[in-house]
C-alpha cells in the first residue's frame, strides 16, 4: 500500500485525557443488517473523546478504511457540536478544504471553520449516487458527515461501494467511457443552477478565469456576464494509496437523463444540451449513448445501501471508494459535511487508460 497520509494537525486537536488505554477504548463491528459496509467504530465505554482517540489512532483508521470499501461509521461518541467534529477531521486529515468550484447549494456553519450543511435541495428530493466533486479537476479524498440533527423520517445518506459497481460496468460501457473521456460541461447565468458568483466564491471574472486556468478548465463568457465552462477528465484514476485503477467520474451524475423528469423537460423546452446548466459528453463532444447511461444509473442504484441516521453519527468516506446519496426527508435534517485531502485528478490519470 502506498501512502501519501502526512501525520495529521494533531496539535490542533484539542487533546483530552484518556481514561484506560487507548487501544481498550472502542470495538470495531457492523450494522448486522448491511453485512460488511460500513465498517462501524464504537466507545466501549462512556465518555470516549472522539478526536483525541483518532489522533492516537489516524493510521488504523486509514488502513480500516481502505480495507472496508471506503467507508466507517463513529457512533456512540459524544460529538456534541460541529467544533468537535472539525476537531475529528483535524486529526484524520489534516484539516478541512475550502469548497470551491461548486455544484450544489451549501450554507458554511461557521466563518473559521470549512464545515458546510449537506446540499440545501428540498427535503422531497433525492440526490444521485456520485463521487463528491469528481467533475473537477482538484477533488477532495476524503468526505466527512455529521448528524446534528436526525430527521423524523427517511434522510438516509445512502452509500456504496464503487469498486462493487465498476465491477459489474458492461465491457463495452467501460472501455468507450475510458477511452474517450468525459466531457463536462457547465452554463451559469441563465437562471438555473448556481450562480457562478457563488460557484468560484468570487465576483471577478479575471478571478474565475485563473482559478479555472489553473486547474484546467476553460471559460466562456457569454453576454450578459454569464459563464460557460468545459474540461475534460477520466472515467478512472489511480487511486493514491492502493494505486488500484478506480471508476471516479461524474459522467452519470452530471448527464441530462439523472435530472428529475420533469425538471429535464422543463429545461430541455429552453436550452440544447450544451446550454443546460450541466451535462455531459465524451471527451471530444459526441453525445454519450442514453442506453449506456441508463446501464451506469442503475448500476450505481444497486450497489448502495443505508441505514438510520442518530444523533452524533460521523461517517467518514474514501471518497474514490465509496458512493454516496440522499433520500428524501421529513422534519428537521441538519446533517453537516466536510472535505478533506485535495487531489489533483490530472496527478492520478493512468497512463493507458484501457483497462
Amino acid at each position: 500500500m502506498n501512502s501519501i497520509m502526512e501525520r495529521p494537525r494533531i496539535g490542533a486537536v484539542r487533546r483530552r485525557a484518556l481514561g484506560n488505554t487507548v487501544s481498550d477504548l472502542v470495538r470495531w463491528t457492523f450494522l448486522p443488517e448491511l453485512g460488511q459496509y460500513p465498517a462501524v467504530c464504537e466507545p466501549v465505554t462512556s465518555g470516549v473523546d472522539l478526536p483525541t482517540w483518532a489522533a492516537h489512532h489516524w493510521e488504523e483508521i486509514h488502513r480500516r478504511l481502505i480495507e472496508n470499501s471506503g467507508a466507517i461509521l463513529f457512533r456512540g461518541f459524544p460529538v456534541a457540536n460541529v467544533r468537535e467534529f472539525n476537531d475529528y477531521i483535524n486529526a484524520v486529515s489534516g484539516g478541512a478544504l475550502e469548497y470551491k468550484f461548486r455544484a450544489s447549494p451549501r450554507t458554511q456553519i461557521q466563518q473559521d471553520l470549512n464545515v458546510f450543511t449537506s446540499t440545501d435541495y428540498p427535503a422531497e428530493e433525492s440526490i444521485f449516487a456520485h463521487n463528491e466533486h469528481s467533475y473537477s479537476p482538484v477533488f477532495p479524498l476524503y468526505l466527512f458527515f455529521y448528524c446534528d440533527v436526525p430527521p423524523t423520517t427517511g434522510g438516509e445518506t445512502p452509500i456504496g461501494d464503487t469498486r462493487l459497481m465498476q465491477r459489474q460496468i458492461r465491457p463495452d460501457v467501460f472501455e468507450k467511457f475510458v477511452r474517450k473521456k468525459i466531457m463536462y460541461v457547465r452554463n451559469f447565468g441563465d437562471g438555473f443552477g448556481l450562480p457562478w458568483q457563488v460557484v468560484f466564491q468570487t465576483s471577478d471574472p479575471a478571478e474565475v478565469d485563473a482559478y479555472c486556468r489553473n486547474i484546467g478548465v476553460q471559460t466562456e463568457w457569454k453576454s450578459g456576464n454569464r459563464l460557460r465552462t468545459r474540461q475534460v477528465g477520466h472515467a478512472l484514476l489511480r487511486h493514491p494509496v492502493t494505486g488500484e485503477p478506480v471508476w471516479c467520474n461524474h459522467g452519470t451524475f452530471f448527464h441530462e437523463l439523472t435530472l428529475p423528469a420533469k425538471a429535464r423537460e422543463e429545461l430541455r423546452a429552453s436550452f440544447g444540451p450544451e446550454d443546460l446548466p450541466q451535462n455531459t459528453f465524451y471527451g471530444d463532444g459526441t453525445p454519450i449513448e442514453p442506453e449506456f447511461i441508463e446501464h451506469l444509473q442503475g448500476l450505481y442504484r444497486d450497489v448502495m445501501v443505508m441505514f438510520p441516521w442518530q444523533r452524533g453519527d460521523v461517517l467518514m468516506l474514501d471518497n474514490m471508494l465509496s458512493l454516496h446519496a440522499r433520500s428524501p426527508y421529513t422534519g428537521p435534517r441538519r446533517v453537516l459535511v466536510a472535505m478533506a485531502k485535495a487531489c489533483r485528478a490530472e496527478d492520478l490519470r493512468i497512463e493507458e487508460q484501457a483497462q
